[in-house]
């Protein structure tokens, strides 16, 4: 075994970690080399063989133990020191290279914070897609980390996703509602998407008015190739009234069409809910579930639906601690929809399960005095009402100080 080259390469390595100047570790290593270092040439000999054939280490002892006593804990890589180490690249504007660190930090160990560092970096060379991806890696690890809502709402809306985007910066306004930041990215966004969608509308109405002008200019041409009569007296006093008339059809025309936008926009929204019901799937985070759940106001069938695409049991796994109150109270009441249906048994899951969510009894204490009416309303009158089962009175008997509901 060649213990001095083994050494040696140690000794390599423990400059390329001690460069506390942060240039390239194999520059700093042949500066070292030039000037000496304090450190053993390769020509030294740390381990000699002996006749008997066994290497001896008693022979410059010294030597070895103070590579041996040089290494400490933090000349060893690791997560934050990677993380630092990209920290310090992203400060010079050297992001490549500061990628490579929050690579090897999550590698080392993922952390929600190096994957939005990572994704940050990505935006500042223009790579959105993989910002996007390693946003949404960061918000699979915290979903309720504000900067990774925000980051991902950059990259989306350099990805053209505005939709998308505006949820994820609203998402982060719901997280930090005085974060002056993200209330402009968000009216900026929503602007944008605003639009969007008018000039999608204003476009596919602008088509059908130009198959109208088509027509009518048809019509004009026929009218023109037949032979009138010379118009009398009579029809000229009435220029005046008929040049008046052409004015206010002109508005009415304007009317109409403003109508028709909005009547447009309306078929165009209905549509994207229509195709939105069919493909229901299962949330896997709360961020996820609220995008879907606004995305059906309105509809508390669609609602309705959305929630019992989730098992009772999955509740406080989806959830953890993203659950506001105003949403607590949504679900209440949308249980309350179908508690009277085949489907009590679920109902009844749906209300025990949600007191496992996190941070359940904070929310309860924290709702308003008219959703407490409400609640204890629902209570009485739809989960505890004379038609319910006996067994499911008697479960929902036993969550009533849970729902902070006085008998």
């Amino acid at each position: 075994m060649d213990f001095q080259g083994f050494l040696n390469d140690l000794q390599d390595w423990e400059l390329s970690r001690k460069d506390k100047t942060r240039k390239m570790k194999s520059q700093a290593l042949q500066k070292e080399k030039v000037a000496g270092g304090g450190t053993a040439s390769r020509g030294e000999t740390f381990f000699t063989e002996s006749t008997s054939g066994h290497y001896d280490f008693s022979r410059n002892k010294d030597s070895f133990d103070h590579v041996h006593s040089s290494f400490t804990a933090e000349d060893v890589p690791n997560a934050a020191s990677e993380k630092e180490l990209g920290n310090e690249y992203f400060k010079q504007k050297k992001f490549k290279e500061a990628i490579d660190c929050y690579s090897r930090s999550i590698a080392f160990s993922p952390t929600a914070v190096a994957y939005a560092n990572k994704a940050m970096a990505f935006i500042k060379i223009r790579r959105f897609q993989q910002a996007e991806d390693d946003c949404t890696e960061a918000l699979n690890l915290d979903d309720r980390y504000i900067k990774a809502y925000s980051r991902r709402a950059t990259a989306r809306k350099e990805l053209g996703k505005l939709k998308e985007a505006m949820e994820d910066a609203e998402f982060a306004l719901r997280l930090e509602p005085e974060n002056q930041e993200i209330k402009k990215q968000y009216a900026d966004i929503k602007s944008l998407y605003e639009n969007e969608i008018l000039q999608k509308a204003s476009g596919a109405l602008g088509s059908s008015l130009q198959v109208t002008q088509k027509l009518g200019e048809s019509a004009t041409n026929t009218y023109r190739g037949t032979v009138h009569p010379v118009p009398n007296v009579a029809e000229k006093s009435g220029a005046a009234d008929l040049q008046d008339h052409t004015k206010g059809h002109n508005r009415i025309n304007k009317q109409e069409m403003k109508a028709s936008v909005q009547h447009l926009a309306s078929h165009v929204a209905s549509r994207v809910m229509a195709e939105a019901a069919k493909n229901i799937t299962p949330p896997n985070s709360a961020y996820q579930f609220e995008v879907s759940w606004r995305g059906f106001s309105g509809d508390p069938a669609l609602q309705a639906r959305l929630l019992k695409a989730i098992s009772p049991q999955d509740l406080p796994k989806i959830f953890k601690n993203a659950l506001s109150s105003a949403l607590l109270m949504d679900i209440i009441k949308c249980v309350a929809s179908f508690f009277t249906s085949e489907d009590t048994a679920l109902a009844v899951s749906y209300i025990e399960h949600l007191t496992k969510v996190s941070r359940f009894d904070m929310l309860i204490v924290c709702l308003t005095s008219t959703d407490k009416h409400d609640l204890r309303k629902i209570w009485e009158e739809v989960f505890c009402n004379e038609a319910t089962p006996m067994e499911y009175a008697e479960i929902l008997d036993n969550l009533r100080s849970k729902y902070c509901i006085e008998h």
